[in-house]
């Protein structure tokens, strides 16, 4: 097959080839002509198919397909349809909200139950000091550009550029160097300043979608929803951007649950807002969401963990800071070599990475579409020591869902800074030290709070946090000076030799302050719940008269029993056996057993054939059905009583099935469900059954 440079050149000889007969005047029907115009259309042709994008992204073939079945089968769809719906809000129907609760109860038990933190529930709405403390009114941001025809067309300025770079780096055409560059701008999009985002978005020549029209330069747009709290409108507050800070809030009240020890987590699962600039792609990006975050404390400088040992032999797709700075692909690596070499700051950081993996997989990401990408220096907070984010495949491309962050001890430290509340941690030390204790004299302090009033105290936490040795020497600076100006976190403030007189004294400590450090996983609730749905989903074949009959695809969602919305469907073979009185009494059976052990389960007793019902359940994601046929109701053609109350157990994904006696049921189902037992096991204690119309599932034939 010619390479593109190949077809390119012979489609520019050709062309010439034409241009040259039409100069010689040939006849527009001459057979030399025609002939020649035709090689050139084919050869035009060919190259075009040459240089159409290439898709290396397998969930894009069935996005269409699985966004029929959202919709049909009310997983999601756009919140206040009826009232032609808003942008960035979504409505999960029952299937859909039974799944994401699903996965919140499987996170629940492999993180809070696993690690045994505490979890607390804290409001959604939050005041301002709260937010301006921690960052969020100055630095929430993200770069938004406008259409400059069109002032009410808004766009996020990094997500442009990445759509572009993901475009380009399709093409066939493209050279290795420029893939390389593609790559970096790309991995470094959402780390750039506002001014190198511009001049990207002006060297690429990126326009506004749709329109083509020029765009903006980029600004900063905050990205918190505020909201006036109480009558008056007088208190300002917002919508919580984050669920996090509600629990740096409460880090004193759960440390004395605790008992003080150290280290120990808390965690928070709940809604968190972002007015987004322009929501996109479905769940990827809403601006009502939910997640689930974990603070876990540790002592500065003592992040050994003792369970590391359980994830150190873990191979992780990673794409370390500077790698991505390079342009190269993801390498793999255990996590016990990445932290001792330095590529993962310190075991807890290693851990949870390890932890969030596994934990991914077990609710139906694929690991071969995951990998963690470490944040670039110019996208790192300045207080963090070390980030990853775990990235996961879709069809949008590769989704930011999981990150996991060592936060240094910022946020404590703020907040304690600001409400002047002990937020410290505290541990005894083996050998009792002597330490100088800086304290204002009780005549400075007061001549203190009496010259400088509110901000008396203020000062007088500065200057009693200062080392003895920078007390002394600015005792004497102000002594020799007079006065002098000096910056406290409350601002600058002028004071007296008067006023900065210590009392500094050697005391005897058995234990030692510190803030602790936080090791912070957070997930994206509703993208793992997309991913999930993805990488769980695919088709059977279906045959011709299938196609005309149903007019849809044979689609499947293949999830994990531990997350399905549903676990069973329970169905009478036809209307003739659900009329019987023995059929009320087996289904009145499964449903208490059911009941009893929590497990969701529908009844399809509809006047489809079984094998349309076995397929649309299939279409649910249900992993068993249980069909109460002539046999179990004593009306079967053999007239076999040893079958009367049995019934047949099939599974999804192998269309298999097995026949056992209805009071075995809803344990067996349980069991699969908590992974207690595996469908092979069940198919070795129980007698297997052909049926017909499962088969005809898998094959495409007719049902």
């Amino acid at each position: 097959m010619a390479s593109i440079e190949e077809l390119a050149a012979a489609v520019k000889a050709q062309g010439e080839t034409v241009r040259a007969l039409k100069a010689a005047k040939k006849p527009k029907d001459d057979p030399e002509l025609v002939g020649a115009i035709k090689k050139l259309g084919d050869l035009k042709k060919e190259l075009d198919e040459a240089n159409k994008p290439i898709e290396t992204n397998p969930f894009v073939k069935t996005r269409a397909e699985l966004d029929d079945v959202a919709l049909r089968r009310f997983f999601y769809r756009q919140a206040f349809a009826i009232y032609g719906g808003t942008a960035g809000f979504y409505t999960y129907g029952p299937p859909g909200a039974a799944l994401k609760n699903n996965i919140i109860a499987a996170w629940r038990r492999h993180f809070i139950v696993e690690e045994n933190l505490l979890e607390i529930e804290d409001p959604t709405i939050m005041p301002h000091d709260v937010l301006k403390t921690s960052g969020h009114v100055e630095r929430f941001n993200d770069f938004m550009v406008k259409d400059t025809k069109h002032e009410d067309k808004f766009f996020r300025a990094d997500k442009l550029l990445e759509e572009e770079m993901e475009n380009r780096l399709k093409l066939p055409a493209t050279s290795a160097e420029d893939r390389v560059k593609y790559t970096k701008d790309l991995t470094a999009a959402d780390s750039f300043s506002k001014e190198e985002l511009g001049a990207k978005l002006k060297e690429y020549g990126i326009k506004a979608p749709e329109t083509g029209n020029d765009l903006t330069d980029p600004y900063e747009f905050n990205l918190m929803f505020p909201t006036p709290i109480g009558p008056s409108g007088m208190l300002q507050g917002y919508l919580r951007p984050e669920t996090a800070q509600g629990i740096f809030l409460n880090y004193k009240f759960c440390a004395e649950q605790n008992n003080e020890k150290m280290p120990f987590g808390v965690a928070q699962i709940g809604k968190s807002y972002r007015n987004e600039i322009a929501p996109r792609g479905g769940l990827v990006r809403q601006r009502e969401f939910s997640q689930a975050e974990i603070e876990f404390f540790v002592k500065p400088g003592d992040k050994k963990f003792p369970k590391f040992s359980t994830v150190r032999d873990i191979s992780i797709p990673m794409l370390s800071s500077p790698v991505q700075l390079e342009g190269k692909p993801v390498f793999h690596k255990t996590l016990g070599k990445a932290v001792d070499d330095g590529t993962i700051a310190n075991e807890t950081l290693g851990y949870f990475i390890g932890r969030v993996f596994l934990f991914l997989q077990s609710v139906g990401v694929k690991k071969e579409h995951m990998r963690f990408r470490q944040h670039l220096p110019t996208e790192m907070a300045h207080y963090a020591c070390d980030c990853w984010d775990c990235e996961i495949e879709v069809s949008t491309g590769w989704m930011e869902t999981v990150g996991i962050a060592d936060r240094s001890a910022f946020d404590l430290t703020v907040h304690a800074e600001k409400t002047k509340v002990d937020l410290y941690a505290q541990e005894k030390l083996d050998v009792p030290e002597k330490v100088e204790v800086v304290a204002l004299a009780k005549k400075a302090g007061a001549l203190l709070g009496k010259d400088l009033k509110k901000d008396g105290a203020t000062v007088k936490a500065h200057l009693e946090g200062l080392s003895a040795a920078d007390a002394k020497a600015l005792e004497a600076k102000v002594k020799e000076a007079g006065s002098l100006e000096i910056d406290t976190p409350g601002g600058k403030f002028t004071v007296t030799k008067d006023h900065v007189v210590f009392d500094i004294k050697m005391e005897t400590k058995t234990t030692r302050n510190y803030v602790p450090n936080v090791i912070e996983p957070s997930f994206g609730i509703d993208r793992i719940f997309t991913a999930v749905l993805e990488h769980c989903y695919y088709a059977r074949p279906s045959d011709e008269e299938t196609k005309k009959d149903e007019k849809i695809t044979r689609g499947v969602l293949g999830f994990r029993p531990e997350v399905a919305p549903y676990k069973a469907i329970v169905m009478p073979l036809d209307q003739r056996v659900s009329a019987t009185e023995k059929y009320q009494e087996m289904e009145a059976e499964l449903r208490k057993g059911f009941s009893y052990r929590g497990i969701n389960y529908k009844v399809d007793d509809s006047g489809a054939t079984i094998g349309k019902r076995y397929a649309r359940n299939d279409e649910l994601g249900v992993p068993l059905a249980i069909t109460i046929d002539f046999d179990s109701v004593g009306m079967g053609e053999g007239g076999d009583a040893g079958l009367v109350d049995t019934v047949t157990l099939r599974e999804r994904d192998t269309l298999t099935q097995v026949r056992m006696p209805v009071g075995d049921v809803a344990e067996t189902v349980a069991r699969i469900m908590m992974m207690q037992q595996t469908w092979a096991e069940v198919q070795a204690l129980y007698s297997e059954v052909k049926n017909a119309a499962s088969a005809a599932i898998g094959t495409g034939e007719a049902a």
